[in-house]
């Protein structure tokens, strides 16, 4: 079958203009941090919703986009996820993350207790669809799931920081919790519990440092393969 095509919107910018737009983004992004002390102060359900708009803007394998997200502000239901999560949290502290993995997190002083889960206006849970279910409940296969859903995640987490909203990536291991809680079906599994919100005034962050461009980039130019042999 012929694919529909439309017209792309796009207005090609001055190379100026795009070396300036880059630069301006790098520096609002570089601003970002990994917050865990919230306000409780009020987030509107529209900014949510505004935040996965933009998040489902991600590239999908097959435009399949198998993820979903579930935004919770109910009180009740955060605290259920608070008390799972600590419990899974607390095993995980007290022998069942090795040493390495203990080591690691030192810097980001992280421990068992997480009221952030319920400070936080909102909690967003993203859940990847291993597979997709159609009009009559038969399986349809999702393609680059894995891939696609970490896209949607950076998108959302992009859009946190562009609203001026700050937001903490969690991952208590394991968290089929959370699809039991939220009420979810079997073909989804959750990856990610984002608490969003505004940092509390007091908030602090680690001291840590991102590694140098020449650390995570590597330019290939055209006289470079000219020189190879």
């Amino acid at each position: 079958m012929k694919p529909k095509l439309i017209p792309l919107q796009y207005e090609k910018p001055s190379l100026p203009e795009v070396a300036a737009r880059a630069r301006s983004f790098f520096e609002v992004m570089n601003r970002r941090r990994t917050v865990r002390d919230f306000s409780p102060a009020r987030v509107p359900a529209g900014v949510i919703e505004d935040l996965v708009r933009a998040a489902s803007t991600a590239p999908s394998g097959a435009h399949r986009q198998p993820w979903t997200f579930v935004a919770v502000s109910d009180p009740v239901i955060k605290r259920r996820i608070r008390i799972a999560a600590e419990r899974e949290e607390h095993e995980n502290y007290g022998g069942r993350m090795p040493e390495e993995w203990l080591r690691a997190l030192e810097p980001l002083g992280t421990d068992e207790h997480k009221p952030f889960l319920e400070i936080a206006p909102w909690l967003v849970v993203l859940f990847r669809q291993n597979y997709g279910l159609g009009p009559d409940g038969e399986h349809v296969r999702h393609y680059y799931v894995s891939e696609s859903v970490g896209i949607a995640a950076g998108l959302f987490l992009t859009a946190v920081h562009q609203a001026g909203l700050v937001a903490l990536t969690h991952t208590p291991s394991p968290m089929g919790f959370l699809r039991e809680i939220l009420k979810r079906p079997d073909n989804e599994t959750a990856c990610l519990l984002m608490p969003v919100g505004y940092p509390a005034a007091d908030a602090r962050v680690p001291d840590l440092r991102r590694k140098p461009l020449e650390d995570v980039l590597q330019i290939l130019r055209e006289q470079d393969s000219a020189q190879r042999p």
